[in-house]
C-alpha cells in the first residue's frame, strides 16, 4: 500500500539551505514540494538558479510568499534570516500547518537572551512555548509532541552533540568555561555576496570572526548547560564544520580517552546519524550526509578533555536536520530521505 503524499512548502528556498531542502525533499519517498518561495528570485526557474536541481524540478518557479499558500500544504519549512520567520509564524501556525524553522527565532527559550545577542526584540514571544528545539538526538521526546520545531543551528549542533552527553553524565566541570573552537566552510555564510566569502578573499585564507559575540553562543550554552567561549573560523572549503571543544574534568572524575569514547558511544548507541570513533573526524567524510562524526581524547599531561565533531553544515547542520525533524513531526521513519553516508572523494 502506497503511503499518502505529504505536501510541503519551502519559504526562502533560493538560499543555500533552501536549495539543499529541495534536493533532500526530492529524494524523500513521502514529501512533495508544492511550492518554493524566494522573494529576490521570484519568477526564476529553480533549475535556472541551481542547475543541480533542474532535473528534479523542471517546471518549478520561485514565488513570492503569500500567507494564503499555507492552506495547500501539510508542512512548511522556513529558511530565512533571523527576525523574518517570527513575523510569519502567527499566520502559519494559525493555518494549522506543521512548521520546521531553520532560522534562529525560536531556538532560544528566553526572549531577553534573544534580544541581547540578536540586537532586536522578539515580536512573537507568545509562540515560543509551541516550539521544540530541533536536535533530535538530544530532544526527540519533545519534538514528537509538538507541531513546530526550531531546527538547531550548524555550530550548535556540532558543539552540543560533542559536549551534551559529557555534561549530562557529570564528566565535565560546568563551573568553568568550556572552549569551542570551530571552523566552517563558506556556504555557512549563505548565498548573498559578501567580500569575506568571495573566492579571492576566502581562498588560501583561514580567519577567525565573531570574536566573543557570535550569535550561536547562547544556543550552545542552552544545549550544553555551561558557559562557553566560542570562536568560529572561516575555512577555504565549500561545506563542513569541524568543532574542537576543550573542557576540564569534573572534580573527583578519573577521565581517560577510552572512558570518554565509551560514554559517547553509549549516549549515541542506535542513533543512525552519529558516528563515534577513535579516529579524528573529517569534514569531507560527512560531505552531503546527515551524519555527525565524533571523537574524544583525555590529555593526562595538561588535564584537558578534548571532544571533536565534524558534520556537513548544510545537511546535519541545517536542511538534513530539518528533514529529520519533519519526519518526527509527521510520524515518518526518522531516516526517510536522508543518508548517513558521505560523498567521497
Amino acid at each position: 500500500m502506497l503511503s499518502p503524499v505529504i505536501r510541503v512548502g519551502v519559504v526562502g528556498a533560493s538560499g543555500y539551505a533552501g536549495a539543499e531542502l529541495l534536493r533532500l525533499c526530492h529524494s524523500h519517498p513521502d514529501l512533495d514540494v508544492a511550492w518554493a518561495t524566494g522573494d529576490t528570485q521570484a519568477g526564476t526557474l529553480v533549475g535556472g538558479l541551481y542547475p543541480s536541481l533542474a532535473a528534479a524540478y523542471p517546471g518549478l518557479v520561485f514565488e513570492t510568499f503569500d500567507p494564503a499558500m499555507a492552506a495547500g500544504v501539510d508542512l512548511v519549512f522556513l529558511a530565512l534570516p533571523h527576525g523574518a520567520s517570527q513575523r510569519l509564524m502567527p499566520g502559519l501556525l494559525g493555518a494549522g500547518v506543521k512548521v520546521v524553522d531553520l532560522g534562529a527565532d525560536f531556538r532560544l527559550r528566553d526572549p531577553a537572551v534573544y534580544e541581547r545577542w540578536y540586537g532586536e526584540a522578539h515580536v512573537a514571544t507568545e509562540l515560543l512555548d509551541r516550539f521544540a528545539y530541533g536536535l533530535p538526538e538530544l530532544n526527540r521526546d519533545h519534538i514528537v509532541k509538538v507541531d513546530a520545531v526550531a531546527s538547531a543551528g550548524c555550530y550548535p549542533t556540532a558543539a552540543a552533540l560533542a559536549l551534551a552527553p559529557l555534561t549530562a553524565a557529570g564528566a565535565i566541570d560546568t563551573g568553568q568555561a568550556i572552549v569551542v573552537d570551530a571552523a566552517s566552510g563558506v556556504s555557512g555564510a549563505g548565498r548573498a555576496l559578501k567580500h569575506g566569502t568571495h573566492f579571492g578573499t576566502a581562498n588560501e585564507d583561514f580567519t577567525a570572526y565573531g570574536l566573543l559575540d557570535h550569535r550561536h553562543t547562547p544556543e550552545m550554552e542552552q544545549s550544553v548547560g555551561a558557559t562557553l567561549l566560542f570562536t568560529p573560523h572561516l575555512a577555504p572549503m565549500t561545506r563542513g564544520i569541524l568543532a574542537t571543544c576543550y573542557a576540564r574534568p569534573a572534580a573527583g572524575a578519573s577521565p581517560s580517552t577510552d572512558g570518554l569514547l565509551g560514554l559517547l558511544a553509549r549516549a549515541y548507541a542506535g542513533e543512525p546519524f552519529v558516528v563515534v570513533s577513535p579516529t579524528s573526524p573529517s569534514t569531507k567524510a560527512t560531505w552531503g550526509s546527515n551524519a555527525a562524526h565524533l571523537s574524544a581524547r583525555y590529555d593526562e599531561r595538561t588535564g584537558w578533555i578534548v571532544v571533536l565533531a565534524a558534520l556537513d553544515n548544510l545537511v546535519k547542520g541545517a536542511s538534513g536536520q530539518a528533514v529529520q525533524c519533519a519526519n518526527l513531526l509527521l510520524g515518518l521513519d526518522e531516516t526517510s530521505g536522508l543518508s548517513s553516508i558521505g560523498v567521497y572523494p
